[in-house]
């Protein structure tokens, strides 16, 4: 379910390379790499799942599923397959915490908006389908279509002040997408990954400054040379928090397990990863005509 871009770029790459038979289900927007059979459709609808309907398939593989009615709708098609549901949730389903790094048994938010992926996770369960759930925090890399690395981007390199919560010392956690995809193939071949939950990013959490003077070194500037404009969260107007595009918060987990089931390891840590996703995205497409409107909704500029 997708595969196109982001995400199910690597991994369809690396399925490939192993010799597997893919099917690629997508809106049809983007080209499918030669070699994979291509079926255009919509999720959104059953009818525009028709082109699924009676196949099967020993692995599913969902990186665009919400809520538990898009996994219901596929399998009412397809049926369960006959190794694994591997699907992409988010670390986003995790309540507010005093105690971190988050692991996989922490409490989830039904208030969360991606209580969904939590509610899908438990019915697989449930139905006892085999499946392999991952939970990332912040996916980034190559292709990313969130405004993550690339906010820090824009304003780095069009030399813009740059909003940061507070003193800049709240922790997040990102992961390279070809650190995702690479733990998510390594699972089809662990036995002990069936009906498993994985937390899945970089081995360490960084603080807003730490992750700034990251990306001004990605993109060839000296950090001490990027302005940082301090904004106070308690006095944000709700709407102007979405102007940031990270958590204002703490949001950073435990991956243990991941490392120790799948003997996976980050093969990227933050810095490089940032340098690729520069050299190898934004160098390459950068913004035509960045909008740095929201900043003035953070720091009046």
């Amino acid at each position: 379910m997708g595969g196109t871009r982001f995400v199910g770029k690597p991994l369809v790459a690396r399925l490939q390379a192993q010799g597997h038979a893919l099917t690629l289900f997508t809106r049809g927007f983007l080209a499918a790499p030669d070699g994979v059979e291509h079926l255009i459709g919509d999720r959104t609808t059953s009818e525009g799942m028709n082109s699924l309907h009676g196949r099967s398939f020993d692995v599913i593989v969902d990186s665009s599923g919400r809520k538990l009615e898009d996994t219901q709708q596929l399998i009412t098609h397809t049926g369960a397959p006959n190794h694994r549901f591997v699907y992409v949730s988010s670390a986003g389903v995790y309540a507010a915490s005093e105690q971190w790094p988050l692991d996989e048994e922490s409490s989830i938010d039904p208030a969360s908006r991606h209580f969904g992926k939590a509610q899908t996770e438990s019915w697989l369960s449930q139905q006892g389908i085999p499946f392999t759930s991952f939970r990332p925090t912040y996916i980034y890399g190559p292709g990313n279509y969130n405004p993550i690395e690339r906010w820090f981007f824009d304003r780095i390199v069009h030399d813009r002040p740059i909003p940061i919560p507070g003193d800049g010392t709240t922790i997040t956690q990102l992961g390279h997408v070809v650190d995702l995809a690479e733990a998510m193939t390594r699972s089809l071949e662990v036995e002990t990954a069936t009906n498993r939950i994985y937390n899945c990013s970089g081995k360490l959490g960084i603080t807003f400054k730490g992750l700034i003077s990251s990306a001004a070194r990605a993109c060839g500037r000296d950090p001490q040379s990027v302005e940082l404009c301090s904004f106070d969260i308690s006095a944000l107007d709700p709407k102007a928090r979405k102007a940031f595009p990270l958590r204002l918060s703490h949001f950073f987990t435990d991956i243990t397990r991941v490392q120790r089931e799948l003997a996976w390891q980050p093969r990227f840590d933050l810095e490089t990863g940032l340098m690729d996703s520069y050299s190898n995205d934004y160098l390459i497409k950068p913004t035509a005509e960045p909008d740095f409107s929201g900043d003035k909704a953070l720091i009046g500029v």
